[in-house]
């Protein structure tokens, strides 16, 4: 969670969580084999992350995917394929060395973030997700706070992103410790 991303001040998506939903695997499995399929030639591994991949929390009905490849600079030859797939490409969008998309425009259903492999955003998103599953006191005070600033910044996404940063640095340390 590095720099700011381009949030437009006239983006006025309506930020809303919801109860964890069983169906979330499935739509992540569904996309993951679309993306293996465009990211052949590249893929090293695929994970899901985020609050959809954490049972039992509230979460933000977004399927968030991260995708490791052996070379970060190819991923941009691919973008015509994953706009086939219905995916908006964004480049960085404020987290660099990453690429990227976003399906689903105003109705978000996807978003996939793709790292060269090595890259500590990699690992940092996977000990996040495992170490809130390994204590869910942890993911039911993440699931909570979320609630909390939906309700606070309805239609402010940076406001509501800002508002997690703590939290989220916070457990980004305790992962990084637990997962040695």
């Amino acid at each position: 969670m590095k720099s700011k991303r381009n949030i437009s001040k006239t983006d006025k998506r309506r930020i809303e969580v919801v109860s964890y939903n069983s169906n979330w695997k499935g739509m992540y499995k569904e996309e993951e084999e679309k993306i293996k399929n465009v990211f052949s030639d590249i893929i090293i591994d695929i994970h899901h992350i985020g609050s959809t991949a954490i049972p039992g929390i509230k979460a933000k009905p977004v399927i968030d995917i991260l995708v490791e490849v052996k070379d970060i600079e190819v991923v941009d030859q691919h973008n015509h394929k994953m706009e086939e797939l219905g995916y908006e490409a964004m480049g960085e969008y404020g987290i660099t060395k990453r690429r990227f998309f976003r399906k689903g425009e105003n109705n978000r259903t996807h978003h996939i973030h793709i790292f060269q492999v090595g890259n500590v955003e990699i690992e940092r998103h996977i000990n996040f997700k495992e170490y809130l599953i390994a204590h869910p006191d942890k993911g039911r005070e993440y699931s909570k706070l979320k609630e909390k600033l939906t309700n606070k910044y309805t239609y402010d996404v940076e406001n509501y992103t800002n508002g997690k940063s703590d939290f989220i640095k916070e457990i980004d340390r305790k992962a990084k410790l637990w997962w040695k």
